[in-house]
């Protein structure tokens, strides 16, 4: 799976703003146009101390829900977290993972805001856009918005608005009495089908099943390598016995 579009990463912030506000101009927020066989779910989890980034993508069958391919990276992070440019953090993980597919998935569902963003170019739109494949952005908390208060029923929602009541997302209850989600279309799919397919995911936990064995990948990875080294520190430590 190769990208479209290429651009530098470890930059300055107005340089980043810049790409951010060129790249938007690509987005496309419309329903789809193919059926979806196959979603690969995108995560990512941190060893701040040494500075990893561990990076997991999951690809699974729909409706099927199978898992076809799992693989994660481990990266050197280049850029600190900064609200508003989380893909320039995760961004190149995310797609030395991807590359690294060996089918090209029908739709990425990623950890974090599609449109849903102050220049309308978050984590899973700017993925989506550098593919140009169709992203859902599924995030955990708000970014930017307002909205009212969601029924406590699966599937219950509320629209997520930005300037002028625009319409950028959606607050969906995936479990009930459990704490709502908040999803926006990312590329090439529309608040509808995004809606949709977060629920169809989301039969039995909170997050939907692609992001949510990504999520667990990504934590295994780090588990590993915590594991690994405290084994050969174990080894140091009894060749100095």
């Amino acid at each position: 799976m190769q990208q479209k579009i290429d651009h530098k990463w470890n930059i300055t912030l107005k340089e980043a703003k810049q790409i951010q506000n060129s790249l938007k101009e690509r987005v496309r927020i419309q329903p789809l146009k193919k059926k979806i066989h196959t979603v690969c779910g995108i995560d990512s989890a941190f060893e701040k101390k040494k500075g990893l980034c561990f990076t997991a993508a999951v690809l699974i069958s729909f409706p099927e829900m199978e898992t076809l391919e799992e693989l994660y990276v481990v990266d050197k992070l280049q850029t600190p977290y900064i609200p508003g440019f989380l893909s320039f953090r995760e961004g190149p993980s995310i797609i030395k993972v991807l590359n690294r597919l060996t089918s090209i998935p029908d739709l990425l569902m990623l950890d974090g805001q599609g449109i849903a963003h102050p220049r309308m170019l978050g984590i899973a739109t700017h993925i989506g856009v550098l593919f140009d494949i169709p992203a859902i952005g599924c995030a955990k908390s708000r970014l930017l918005g307002t909205y009212d208060e969601v029924g406590k029923k699966r599937g219950d929602f509320s629209f997520l608005l930005a300037k002028k009541n625009k319409r950028i997302g959606v607050v969906l209850r995936t479990r009930d009495n459990v704490k709502p989600l908040f999803v926006s279309p990312g590329h090439l799919i529309d608040i509808k089908a995004s809606m949709e397919l977060v629920l169809d995911t989301a039969k039995k936990f909170r997050l939907p099943e692609p992001t949510r064995l990504a999520d667990k990948l990504s934590k295994k990875a780090k588990k590993l390598l915590a594991q690994m080294i405290e084994y050969k520190n174990d080894i140091k430590r009894k060749d100095l016995d």
